[in-house]
């Protein structure tokens, strides 16, 4: 089946994992916004909070490792996406430019 051929959720280039983890997004290093990293792939992510991040901002995700073993995660990435998901929660899509 060609790309094309896919439904939409299909056309990623990389394979997205679900998940539930804690994130820390800081915009213009210095306001801090607490979120939750529902979806991780190499090129993009979706995270929830309790306040909308425009479209086109820059930011910078923070999501701890809970064990010991593995490094935390910090990777700076574009809002691309921002949707009411309820009356209480904005989801929002981000491309990753840099991991680490």
């Amino acid at each position: 089946m060609a790309m094309n051929d896919r439904p939409y959720d299909e056309k990623r280039n990389f394979i997205r994992m679900t998940m539930n983890a804690s994130a820390v997004v800081t915009i213009n290093s210095d306001k801090t916004v607490e979120v939750t990293c529902i979806d991780l792939s190499a090129g993009g992510m979706s995270i929830r909070a309790s306040q909308p991040i425009a479209v086109g901002t820059d930011i910078h995700v923070n999501i701890a490792s809970p064990n010991a073993q593995f490094n935390a995660m910090d990777a700076d990435g574009t809002v691309i996406r921002c949707d009411q998901a309820s009356d209480s929660e904005y989801e929002m899509g981000v491309e990753l430019n840099n991991i680490d």
